[in-house]
């Protein structure tokens, strides 16, 4: 039971209720007197408001959200109150203490009308406290609230106290439960299904839609979001309210549905039972922990209270506000930050001699397909040597495991940056022969929103009035938020015995043009119309359809649904560092000579991008990552 000031009143409360329900009991039976001369009375009912307690906590009656108490919690308290009065009955009567039938009767009828009815009171009266402290705004917008279950309500209601955190006049609710159709939840009346939304925005003048079903399955929720943004609407969110403790309500606000949103992944919960026994108490070593990927690794790895993060970083702001963000929430844990790049071999070295870190992930690397076609040799020096001076590094200075943040832009790979990924990913396993460290990969496609992605290029362009550029109108891409790729990344790192190349289950390819329609759509705006989309022809090294998979390799599950194992040929490791001598002469050479030379180095990579179909990949019957 989480302690707040409004938990805390409810309990004093209760306690002075059973004190108060059994002396009023004692009056209206005539036993008072006999009550206080034949017993320790004060001492008696204190075990039964104790009892009380106990068994009120354990129906959560002192979780619930009373602003939208209904019949459900008016039954639950009838129960509490029956189990914890006889329960006390049972329990005095054990310890020889004699209390008239009668009175323990009277009391529960009493405890009724008291415990429930200060819960009942509360319900009706914040609302109107709430009113009178908050400023009424201005100018809000007619809207349509889509679910009409408790978020719901938590939204009408709050519009109709003016809370400036959700704005909006509602006007008018739909629901997919044909039971709720014609009823009013707050004076607002349910007057359709989700197929009604755009028949219901033109009969009402509706300007914004709240979608307020945040517990609805993933086709549901696909689907209301299609329907929505096929109208010109600001469309608008919110955090399930029972996922919330009573205290976090009164911080709930809107929030813009955005990209994730759209496609519909379930969110990944880090299992940190799973991964404790290698992160928690740890000293952890992130390199290009100020990035996308690092700096939410280095998020999600604090939840499991590791004794030190290092965030190895060439970006000292990056780093710096990181470090910034994490020590209020996170101050037992010794946050460090070493400026360096992985390149530097001296300085890298000079970092694990100080911290000896246990666990390794490694997401430091060039990642921009087009940049690094026209720097071919500084792909090779990062994402080549940087993997493998810091692959060294953990070997040498015998770290537990080193994770690889790896691409499906590895596979069957058509630019330089991936050909150096999967040099990267070929380096790894040429180690994990070799050394008594644990190295593995983890390979995903696109993170929404990390730094040079589409996401905010789009936004952007959107923002400048468009237009909004495509390479190709049938280009598609994988993606997942950066939060979900982090949490699989550290359970994969879990799950490791050497070797291994992870797959992330990325979902479904999504068409790059669909996603630029729904962004503009989420300004308001419409496609073609208001922002123009323009197709520029695929860049050099860009492929038409991404894949997580080369054609040698297949999967096999892991008990984690969304993370498979790569079954692949085995690489021959003499080969491997024959391979690595090559490169390294190449990067003092021209980019044309670096170009061969990884083209040799790297057997599946093709200059050639793939723009005539879909890729096929030979699967067998274990589940494939696409």
């Amino acid at each position: 039971m989480h302690i707040n000031k409004r938990t805390a009143l409810l309990l004093a409360f209760d306690i002075v209720a059973t004190y108060a329900a059994y002396f009023i009991a004692a009056i209206l039976t005539d036993l008072l007197g006999d009550i206080i001369a034949t017993h320790e009375i004060y001492f008696m009912v204190g075990v039964l408001a104790i009892i009380n307690i106990v068994i009120l906590a354990l129906f959560h009656l002192y979780n619930n959200l009373w602003e939208y108490a209904s019949i459900d919690e008016v039954i639950q308290i009838l129960m509490a109150l029956s189990l914890s009065t006889l329960t006390g009955a049972v329990f005095l009567w054990i310890l020889d203490v004699w209390i008239p039938i009668r009175i323990y009767f009277v009391a529960w009828f009493i405890l009724i009308f008291l415990v429930g009815g200060v819960r009942m009171i509360y319900r009706v009266m914040r609302p109107r406290r709430r009113a009178l402290k908050l400023a009424k705004v201005a100018n809000q917008p007619r809207t349509l609230i889509v679910g009409a279950g408790e978020t719901g309500s938590l939204v009408i209601d709050r519009m109709a106290t003016k809370d400036p955190l959700m704005p909006g006049i509602p006007v008018v609710a739909t629901d997919d439960n044909a039971a709720k159709l014609g009823l009013r939840i707050h004076g607002v009346k349910v007057e359709g299904t989700s197929e009604d939304i755009l028949k219901l925005v033109e009969l009402y003048n509706i300007e914004q839609i709240v979608v307020a079903i945040p517990s609805a399955t993933l086709d549901e929720r696909r689907k209301i979001y299609a329907i929505c943004t096929r109208s010109e609407c600001r469309l608008r969110t919110l955090p399930n309210v029972r996922e919330l403790r009573v205290d976090e309500l009164d911080g709930v606000a809107l929030r813009d549905v955005d990209v994730a949103d759209l496609l519909g992944r379930d969110e990944v919960v880090l299992n940190t039972r799973s991964v404790a026994g290698y992160i928690s108490g740890k000293t952890i070593l992130v390199t290009g922990g100020g990035g996308s990927i690092g700096s939410e690794l280095c998020r999600q790895l604090c939840t499991v209270a590791p004794k030190r993060i290092v965030i190895f970083d060439m970006y000292e702001n990056d780093a710096y506000l990181l470090r910034k963000e994490l020590l209020p929430q996170y101050g037992d844990i010794d946050l460090c930050i070493e400026i360096g790049s992985v390149c530097d071999k001296t300085r890298l070295n000079d970092v694990f001699e100080k911290y000896h870190p246990e666990v390794v992930f490694h997401a430091a690397a060039h990642k921009h397909v087009p940049l690094m076609e026209v720097c071919p040799r500084e792909a090779l020096h990062n994402n080549v040597f940087g993997t493998l001076n810091v692959v060294r590094a953990a070997d040498h200075y015998k770290a537990d495991r080193f994770i690889f943040i790896s691409t499906d832009k590895a596979v069957n790979p058509t630019s330089v940056m991936g050909a150096t990924k999967r040099m990267g990913e070929m380096v790894m396993q040429y180690y994990a022969r070799i050394s008594k460290t644990v190295f593995s990969a983890v390979r995903f496609g696109n993170v929404l929103g990390s730094h040079g992605s589409v996401i905010p290029i789009f936004k952007h362009q959107i923002a400048c009035g468009g237009p909004v550029t495509v390479t190709h109108p049938d280009i598609e891409r994988y993606f997942m938020t950066i939060p979900e790729a982090s949490r699989l990344v550290i359970q994969a790192g879990g799950m490791a015995h050497g070797g291994e190349i992870f797959i992330l289950d990325m979902g479904e390819p999504v068409k790059i043009v669909d996603l630029a329609k729904s962004l503009i759509q989420l300004s308001g705006l419409r496609p073609d119309v208001d922002i123009k989309i323009e197709f520029t022809g695929l860049r050099k090294g860009e492929k038409m359809y991404e894949e997580l998979l080369m054609d040698e390799e297949n999967t096999v599950p892991t008990n984690n649904a969304s993370i498979m194992i790569s079954t692949g040929q085995e690489i021959s490791y003499d080969e491997v560092a024959a391979k690595l001598d090559e490169l390294e002469t190449a990067i003092d050479g021209t980019d044309t000579e670096a170009i061969r030379i990884l083209e040799e180095a790297v057997p599946t990579y093709s200059f050639t991008p793939n723009v005539s179909g879909k890729p096929t990949t030979t699967t067998n019957e274990t589940p494939s990552a696409e």
